[in-house]
């Protein structure tokens, strides 16, 4: 019999040491870590894991693509200090060259997993003014980004996921063409949006059953430089866009009209663009597209996390 008990707990304690895994993991550069790559860090997490998991990231510059899979949730990757702590890869549309959709594949850092939280990282896709290149592609529910900054050109941020919830807050982003794009519902929070030349910020593709797509709460939108004087808040990538600008100060680079429908008048009667309580140069309300919304107070309410987001408080 005691043998018996003897090794019955052997298996137990066998088991329990298997079911273990690592939730604090630190990748660093240096060699003076868990790992010297994200990636590889990433590859080593316990997927689809009951506890929340952390990789720390310590300052350096990481040349690498890297992928958060759908098992991969409940992640955290923190970085040592965003402006040293940086993902940097350059793919683009040419260089990637696979038909028609290849844009979708030139992304520096995709998250595809829920419940994954971005924090002191700059993420930067270094292909330059060269066509369609994203620096961030999400495509998972309640993802949040906290004081991040993403760089790039055309199509610097992608958001996806048909009612997916994504929380920007205190980020820095950059851009030309459509460089803040998707379709998922997505909040902007006290976060810098720069334009890098003249062309339009936002293409939102929100489908038409989501009641909210992008919103902007209280952001600076601003520029590059004094080159940079003619720019749209929005142009509509599908037909039932939904982008919003919530107390957001605009500097004068933002067009009066303000939005653009892409070439159709179809548009104008489908889409969602809406403003409130706009401030500085670029705030021209009362000259804003005949087609878009300008808030008053009580319908401007509605613009608030637990509302967006359906319950979910990041």
């Amino acid at each position: 019999m005691r043998k018996l008990y003897l090794f019955t707990l052997i298996i137990v304690i066998s088991f329990n040491g298997l079911a273990q895994y690592a939730t604090e993991i630190v990748v660093d550069k240096s060699g003076q870590g868990d790992f010297t790559s994200i990636q590889e860090a990433i590859y080593s997490t316990k997927a689809f894991p009951e506890q929340d998991i952390t990789i720390y990231i310590k300052n350096g510059v990481y040349r690498e693509k890297v992928t958060i899979f759908s098992w991969n949730n409940k992640l955290t990757l923190k970085g040592e200090s965003t402006d040293s702590t940086k993902i940097v890869w350059g793919d683009h549309f040419a260089s990637i060259n696979l038909g028609r959709n290849s844009t979708f594949h030139t992304f520096t850092l995709k998250v595809e997993a829920n419940d994954v939280r971005l924090q002191n990282l700059t993420i930067i896709n270094s292909s330059g003014p060269i066509g369609q290149a994203i620096a961030l592609y999400l495509e998972g529910d309640r993802i949040q980004l906290i004081n991040c900054s993403i760089q790039g050109h055309q199509d610097t941020v992608y958001t996806s996921g048909e009612g997916f919830r994504q929380y920007f807050k205190d980020c820095y982003i950059s851009g030309t063409t459509d460089f803040i794009f998707g379709g998922a519902t997505v909040i902007f929070e006290n976060c810098t949006i720069v334009s890098r030349s003249n062309s339009y910020i936002t293409a939102a593709s929100t489908p038409k059953s989501s009641q909210f797509g992008m919103v902007f709460l209280k952001c600076r939108i601003t520029k590059m430089d004094e080159s940079v004087n003619k720019v749209y808040l929005g142009r509509p990538w599908r037909s039932y866009a939904k982008t919003a600008f919530i107390e957001c100060y605009m500097e004068n680079h933002i067009l009066p009209v303000g939005w653009h429908n892409w070439g159709s008048t179809e548009k104008e009667t489908t889409v969602s663009y809406a403003e409130y309580a706009s401030k500085g140069p670029g705030a021209h309300m009362n000259e804003r597209a005949r087609w878009a919304t300008i808030l008053n107070p009580t319908t401007a309410a509605n613009y608030q996390l637990e509302v967006i987001f359906n319950g979910w408080i990041p």
